[in-house]
């Protein structure tokens, strides 16, 4: 009876106890809707962490900051998407991340890897060229994230980044114990940051990993194990491959296209934004 007069008179009862305790169950706790943050956090940490390797010659380090960055930026959408806790600000937080940690990180080690500074000027305004293409290419991602399903406009920065730290640890691979002496030239080095910088800007599809299916396709998850067992048993050589193979998968495909006819599924409009990085990033 009193928890009955107290509702009427509008004060708090017990039906309205347990209403304003399913509210509180149903929106994401204060620590899930920071792991998301924390994630992208480790990300940039990651990103400052390979530039300042760089700057202290030790580049096999760097390389794995980049690496470990893109590892964060891979799960930090999802992660806030499983915690409800998608946001705007996670989206600009995490497209700032990755412009330190995908842009300005792989140019600072090609910079310093490859001895840039002996071309001069040109040495480091192509180091640039690759930073402000980064930036380009997620400023438009957040904008428009591509035409086609399952495709990004674009060869996503991520990639871009790590084909440049899976380069590095090829060419120590090559060097390490007298394997090959080889020193590669400062233009050539120069030239490979600038192109993976026009590819990022580049409206050549590139195809998403988020369309393997690995639950219906036997023979891609054959292929996903052989590729797992590879890069454990030489890292250097497998992470390379495989970023070689999709740095020229996007052109190549494209040329075929063409020479074919050959069209690409074009989304529609209700999902203009399937490609659309999570509001968390």
């Amino acid at each position: 009876m009193e928890d009955e007069q107290l509702d009427a008179l509008g004060t708090p009862g017990r039906r309205g106890r347990r209403r304003r305790r399913r509210r509180r169950r149903s929106g994401p706790s204060r620590g899930l809707y920071l792991l998301p943050h924390l994630i992208t956090t480790a990300n940039l940490a990651f990103g400052f962490f390979a530039i300042v390797q760089s700057f202290a010659g030790r580049h096999d380090l760097a390389a794995l900051g980049i690496v470990l960055a893109a590892v964060a930026d891979g799960i930090d959408g999802r992660v806030a998407r499983l915690a409800g806790a998608s946001s705007r600000f996670g989206m600009e937080y995490d497209s700032i991340a990755d412009t330190v940690s995908f842009g300005v990180a792989p140019a600072m080690l090609a910079f310093a890897a490859g001895n840039l500074h002996v071309l001069g000027k040109p040495g480091w305004v192509m180091a640039f060229t690759f930073t402000v293409c980064a930036a380009l290419r997620l400023a438009r991602f957040n904008v428009s994230p591509g035409r086609y399903k399952g495709r990004f406009e674009g060869m996503p920065s991520p990639a871009a980044a790590c084909m440049v730290a899976a380069t590095q640890w090829f060419v120590s691979f090559l060097r390490e114990a007298g394997r090959v002496v080889i020193d590669v030239p400062e233009w050539l080095v120069a030239c490979g940051v600038v192109a993976l910088g026009l590819l990022m800007v580049s409206p050549i599809p590139y195809r998403s990993g988020k369309e393997l299916d690995l639950r219906h396709s036997f023979g891609t998850l054959v292929l996903v194990v052989i590729a797992l067992l590879l890069v454990i048993v030489e890292p250097s050589v497998t992470l390379f491959a495989i970023g070689v193979a999709y740095v020229f998968s996007g052109p190549v495909d494209w040329l075929w296209r063409r020479a074919t006819g050959a069209n690409l599924e074009e989304m529609p409009p209700s999902s203009e934004h399937a490609l659309e990085p999570d509001p968390r990033g």
